[in-house]
């Protein structure tokens, strides 16, 4: 087992290594930069934007400010943001912690909506609640997520009970359990719209994985030998397609956190999204490469969960 986790440990950090290291050389490429903005102001001189270059290390060769941002890295930092002037770990942690409270509680409400849905309609192929689930899901998956997430904030607009957007609207004095049930308030269409989202597609992968588990001659020797319909389903047929569906389940969180980011911006949550659409837009280089490889960290440690998930219940693997 520790070979195994230090092994899939070693290729996620070459991952990142790569990821961050690709990005930087992209973006440092990419024309233009956060100060280009600032030699259109005739209020400031030439003199202080090279200041500004020398200070953020902007005149050294591409290969001084790659060492010199990898240190910072190694530090802890991802460097110092442009229009904060701050280091960039500082101005991500609190967003990163804002993005999770979207999507940890929106895959875990997925998932367990997602199984029992799809074992349902797997166990009534081709009668009416198979039909119910299969025109349901090419419904929601025709929707676009950027409709999805802005038919929640109509919704919020037309029926006044929700809250439009942000993350509070009390006060700090007024005690840590309302500000929490006001903040899981303002969680509830942002989640909503994350999990009507993302279910269809893994209620069609729980149907398609227990639809062929069920088909198999040694479930139908197991129902032949008159066990409960509960127990085979949820006993003996979920564990025998528990495989594709825990590698799924890495992919569904990176998916998740995509789709979140859109969210973010439409519903005004201040998580990743809007801070990473803001640094696109000014430029603001060690944030955006700091924002994406966090976004890969995330990815990489649901594939990394779902590859400990495996080799948990996979004797297969272990004998590997």
């Amino acid at each position: 087992m520790t070979r195994y986790l230090i092994r899939r440990l070693g290729h996620a950090l070459l991952l990142l290594w790569g990821v961050a290291t690709l990005l930087f050389i992209l973006l440092q490429a990419a024309p233009g930069e956060f100060f280009t903005e600032m030699k259109l102001n005739p209020q400031i001189s030439a003199e202080t934007i090279a200041g500004l270059r020398t200070q953020y290390g902007l005149d050294q060769p591409l290969p001084v400010r790659y060492i010199r941002w990898m240190g910072s890295v190694a530090k802890g930092e991802f460097g110092y943001s442009f229009a904060y002037n701050i280091p960039v770990a500082t101005l991500l942690w609190p967003r990163i912690r804002n993005t999770l409270m979207l999507t940890v509680p929106a895959l875990i409400i997925s998932w367990f909506l997602a199984v029992p849905l799809g074992v349902l309609a797997a166990s009534r192929k081709g009668k009416w609640p198979d039909r119910v689930f299969s025109a349901g899901t090419s419904t929601l998956l025709a929707l676009p997520d950027l409709l999805i997430a802005l038919l929640f904030l109509l919704l919020a607009l037309r029926s006044g009970i929700f809250p439009v957007g942000g993350m509070s609207s009390t006060a700090q004095e007024e005690g840590w359990w309302k500000s929490a049930l006001d903040t899981i308030w303002h969680m509830a269409l942002p989640v909503a719209a994350l999990v009507v989202g993302s279910l269809p597609i893994l209620l069609r992968h729980v149907r398609a994985s227990m639809v062929e588990v069920l088909n198999s001659s040694y479930m139908r020797a197991a129902q032949g030998h008159g066990l409960f319909r509960n127990s085979l389903l949820y006993r003996y047929a979920l564990r025998a397609a528990a495989n594709p569906l825990i590698s799924l389940f890495g992919l569904s969180l990176a998916g998740l956190l995509s789709v979140s980011l859109l969210v973010e911006v439409v519903m005004s949550w201040p998580g990743l999204g809007p801070l990473l659409i803001e640094a696109i837009l000014s430029r603001d280089l060690f944030v955006v490469i700091a924002a994406v490889v966090f976004s890969t960290i995330f990815l990489v440690v649901g594939n990394l969960l779902a590859d400990v998930l495996l080799y948990t219940f996979d004797p297969r693997i272990r004998m590997q």
